[in-house]
């Protein structure tokens, strides 16, 4: 197979992940979610993700819809559409899995998943994350992994306009 076409594999549907992910449990191996809209990604996604695989065996990224960046970002964002955004999270050797979301929040899939870890970069605290109780209650854990200063996409987007202004 084409290293494109494995990597294009990594992108899946609920369904298809999810039977991905009960293969996984029955070889023994822990299972890690993280999510985001990677709209520009950076260095403090990759620092992030990098820790996030860290965690476990396998790495499953979510990613919100267009849909959802917009209404979480406003009209202007996101800047690249879901499919480039998970392909290009894809393509990344530290992530096995990529997933799409069209929710404000990835509740729902984090419920259909139970990871084992649930990471996620930030000033949070556990209870504001969303899907940990869920994660708690069936014996993961929650890690917060520490923000890189000076990186955002929102950031980036502001500096691009300030040059070309």
């Amino acid at each position: 197979m084409r290293a494109i076409q494995a990597i294009e594999t990594k992108v899946m549907s609920l369904q298809q992940l999810l039977a991905r992910v009960a293969a996984w449990r029955t070889t023994g191996k822990t299972i890690a979610f993280t999510n985001g809209c990677f709209d520009i990604l950076h260095e403090g996604h990759i620092f992030s993700l990098s820790a996030a695989a860290k965690e476990a065996d396998y790495l499953i990224v979510g990613v919100n819809s267009d849909n959802s960046v917009k209404r979480l970002k406003g009209p202007d964002r996101p800047v690249n559409n879901e499919h480039s955004r998970a392909l290009i999270l894809a393509n990344l050797a530290l992530t096995d899995a990529v997933v799409v979301f069209d929710e404000d929040t990835p509740l729902q899939l984090i419920s259909a998943l139970l990871p084992d870890v649930l990471v996620k970069g930030g000033d949070y605290t556990i209870e504001q994350i969303v899907g940990a109780k869920e994660v708690i209650a069936n014996g993961g854990r929650v890690v917060i992994n520490p923000i890189v200063e000076g990186f955002s996409t929102t950031g980036i987007i502001q500096h691009i306009k300030q040059s070309y202004s």
